[in-house]
């Protein structure tokens, strides 16, 4: 049976084991049967002190055959989400019925002692079969540029009749985390957006107009080439400069700016505002779902309140759940929202802001709503 037992505890540290006087510590403490000499488990998760999702960054100290443990401090109120593998995706913590379990979640208010037992460890490699693609896609492989960015993979979805309509340009869709997007092999957590089954459902059915999809690979650097930063810019510059003509050259687009627009989620939809704001010359849409547009140390608020120019022609589409992270999301969705009013932007004609109360912060929610701003931006009714 899985035991998970978290407590807050009193005791007194000296000044140099709490660096930050309104810290708290928390004792991650694993128990896991038949693991092998040679293998680590490693603790990831929502937070930089927790690697920020990267499967390898924190690695637990091993105290004997079956323990683990890991103390990392976070400020009081930190809200984490957070999950344990061998190294890589593909091989995450399983439940006793081999299925992967959801994101463990704690808010921390005081000294915590997490404790958890662990059954096994995925394999994915043998977990999933072929065949979790819908249509035809193909693959750009490393791209390089000549700035700071890390080379990265991109994948393209056609839509349903391309090599047969040698005569038709299609729009164009450009989305962050592209691994994440269209096959589960390569997803995050292995649950991908779903959005080649949507989409080819919606085209096939004369909801939206046939699109070619572009996703883009993240890469370890993901934090910061989604932040608004020298890096940021950087990768939106490699979007504009580097992969769009690539994109425009190979296949059959429809290259002006009302034919294209950006998507993404989290760091993904804050990255995708600003590439839109930044350059619509390039974007007319954007769809932003989960945005960080303000939390933490992100804030492009600020920036669009500053701005005295005239008003950009953009569409945007914004949602969020509201469980979990995606509360802590709701103060800088709503700024910036308001934000938007102030700058002349009228809701229904210039944005739209979809709630779903239900929702978590993963990829298995942003595959529910794919559908609504692939029908805003491509639907035959909505034309602009």
């Amino acid at each position: 049976m899985k035991n998970v037992l978290v407590f807050c505890f009193s005791m007194f540290f000296s000044p140099s084991i709490i660096a930050q006087p309104d810290s708290a510590r928390v004792d991650f403490k694993i128990f896991i049967k038949n693991l092998c000499e040679d293998n680590s488990v490693y603790i990831t998760g929502n937070n930089i002190q927790l690697g920020n999702w990267a499967p390898d960054a924190i690695k637990m100290e091993r105290l004997n055959d079956s323990t683990f443990i890991k103390t990392v401090y976070f400020y009081q109120s930190t809200y984490l989400e957070f999950k344990f593998t061998k190294g890589n995706w593909e091989t995450e913590e399983l439940t006793e019925d081999g299925s992967i379990p959801g994101n463990h979640k704690l808010t921390v208010f005081c000294d915590t002692v997490f404790t958890h037992s662990i059954y096994s460890f995925d394999n994915r490699s043998s977990r999933f079969s072929a065949g979790q693609i819908t249509g035809n896609t193909e693959y750009i492989y490393d791209i390089k540029t000549h700035n700071e960015l890390l080379p990265r993979d991109i994948i393209v979805w056609l839509p349903p009749k391309y090599n047969k309509n040698k005569n038709q340009n299609y729009p164009v869709l450009y989305m962050h985390d592209g691994q994440n997007i269209i096959d589960s092999q390569t997803s995050f957590l292995g649950i991908d957006w779903q959005i080649d089954e949507t989409a080819d459902s919606l085209i096939r059915t004369n909801k939206i107009e046939p699109i070619i999809i572009v996703g883009i690979y993240n890469t370890a650097n993901r934090r910061t080439e989604y932040s608004e930063n020298d890096t940021g810019y950087a990768y939106i510059d490699f979007l504009v400069n580097t992969l769009k003509p690539i994109i425009d050259k190979k296949y059959r687009t429809k290259p002006e700016r009302k034919y294209t627009a950006i998507a993404g989620s989290s760091m993904g939809g804050l990255i995708s505002f600003i590439a839109a704001w930044e350059r619509p010359d390039i974007f007319s849409k954007a769809a932003c779902l989960s945005p960080a547009f303000k939390i933490r140390d992100f804030d492009f608020v600020d920036n669009v309140l500053n701005y005295n120019g005239m008003k950009k022609d953009l569409f945007f589409y914004i949602d969020n759940g509201g469980v979990g992270l995606e509360d802590s999301l709701q103060v800088g969705i709503d700024e910036m929202l308001e934000a938007l009013k102030l700058k002349g932007y009228e809701e229904y004609v210039d944005f739209v802001w979809i709630k779903d109360n239900n929702a978590e912060h993963n990829e298995a929610a942003w595959a529910k709503r794919v559908h609504l701003f692939l029908k805003l931006f491509f639907g035959k009714e909505n034309k602009q």
